[in-house]
């Protein structure tokens, strides 16, 4: 079992940042890959970003490529989303997952590829 929480959350104006964290419980942290995905109103969840289980391999939607950049701290069983220049679209509540069926690297972005969910965190920006 693992226990994800989302914070970080909050109202932004375009072009400003947030930095989302995700902490985990349970399993061992540095033992399976993670990821960011987000849902804006009346549409479909989609992938944001994700990490290895030490951090070296990260793999970007191509919506926030160049802006958001994810990371890790396994001392502190902690997943990061650092997001700049935010433009009105970034619009959703975020989520961080977990994929512990994977034994190696397979650059999961597919929400049938995590097993654990947090209980997200909503990003609004203004224009």
């Amino acid at each position: 079992q693992v226990q994800l929480v989302e914070s970080g959350g909050g109202l932004v104006q375009a072009g400003g940042s947030l930095r989302l964290s995700c902490a985990a419980s349970g399993r061992t942290f540095s033992s399976y890959a993670m990821g960011w995905f987000r849902q804006a109103p009346g549409k479909e969840r989609e992938f944001v970003a994700t990490i290895s289980w030490s951090g070296a391999n990260t793999y970007y939607a191509d919506s926030v490529k160049g802006r958001f950049t994810i990371s890790r701290d396994n001392a502190k069983n902690s997943l990061y989303l650092e997001m700049n220049d935010l433009k009105p679209e970034d619009t959703a509540v975020y989520y961080c997952a977990a994929d512990l069926s994977r034994v190696r690297w397979e650059r999961p972005c597919q929400e049938y590829e995590f097993d654990y969910w947090g209980q997200g965190t909503q990003v609004t920006v203004s224009s």
